[in-house]
């Protein structure tokens, strides 16, 4: 009997946890999308938005937050809070967020929180154009993170959640045929700094990402730090050339939160991991952790 070489059986485990990965985001919004469907039906606020920052905040439900407190959408306690607490890592350590009984609460709150006088401006824009509700949610400060936006726009078209802005869309959306063929199988390439980059969907590999862009492989790993076996986290960047010696200047640090590491700061703010590391001799890497960025 002959056996499958080990390279053969790396890359086919490789292939079914991407597999099970990419099968989780569906699944999310299979459960989800009534939700933030309902949600846009009383508020105005769309149901492509709702289930991409649902998605990306709660790693599509897999978050410790999402996990243990039904919290989806990242929504720190802020002094009004009088409910439930959990404590995790993020813009600093130790930071307090809300926690729900159930996650309808959270829809229900993460629609609230929107219709504060701080988002205003979103509801003047056009419920159909997700790309400007995107990028007006990271001008009015909702995450720190500079490319937000952009890996909300990539959620939306990667798994075509603007369906669920209209009637005529979620009609269509009852035909999962029509959904897989609406997905986006290539990457936009975005820009940030001067440096081109795309975000990597669930189930991306360097391999894959420089085939599509016929780069070399150990070139592409080069310009992300990355070595033969690292792999891509969701929704992170992957840069098509050299990335910079500093981080933006208005930003001067940056706390590792959970699921993240040094590399995914790096990768976050477009700078090269080896000047991240020598700005922070003997910082361990690690959640909690406080980074000098220049």
């Amino acid at each position: 009997m002959r056996f499958p070489s080990i390279t053969l059986l790396i890359a086919s485990i490789t292939l079914y946890i991407a597999s099970c990965r990419a099968d989780s985001y569906n699944e999310y919004i299979t459960l989800y999308s009534d939700m933030a469907v309902e949600q846009q039906e009383l508020h105005g606020i769309p149901a492509s938005i709702t289930l991409a920052q649902g998605l990306l905040e709660s790693a599509a439900g897999r978050s410790t937050l999402a996990v243990k407190g039904n919290n989806h959408f990242g929504i720190k306690c802020h002094s009004s809070w009088t409910g439930d607490t959990l404590i995790r890592s993020d813009d600093r350590p130790d930071d307090c967020f809300r926690a729900y009984p159930d996650v309808r609460q959270s829809f229900d709150d993460h629609s609230r929180f929107l219709l504060r006088s701080r988002y205003a401006s979103l509801f003047k824009l056009d419920p159909l154009d997700y790309a400007s509700w995107a990028r007006e949610l990271k001008r009015c400060g909702y995450a720190t993170d500079p490319n937000y936006a952009s890996r909300l726009i990539a959620i939306i078209e990667r798994y075509a959640l603007y369906l669920y802005d209209t009637p005529e869309g979620r009609k269509a959306d009852e035909d999962a045929a029509f959904i897989q063929a609406s997905l986006i199988s290539t990457h936009p390439v975005r820009r940030a700094r001067g440096l081109h980059y795309v975000i990597a969907a669930p189930g991306d590999t360097y391999t894959s990402i420089a085939r599509e862009f016929k780069l070399d492989v150990k070139k592409l790993r080069e310009f992300n730090d990355a070595g033969r076996h690292d792999k891509i986290k969701d929704w992170e960047e992957v840069y098509l050339e050299s990335k910079l010696d500093d981080a933006p200047k208005h930003i001067d640090k940056a706390v590792i939160g959970e699921r993240e590491s040094m590399h995914s700061i790096a990768q976050r703010y477009g700078m090269k991991l080896s000047r991240l590391k020598a700005l922070n001799p003997g910082v361990r890497d690690k959640a909690g952790a406080t980074l000098r960025l220049r």
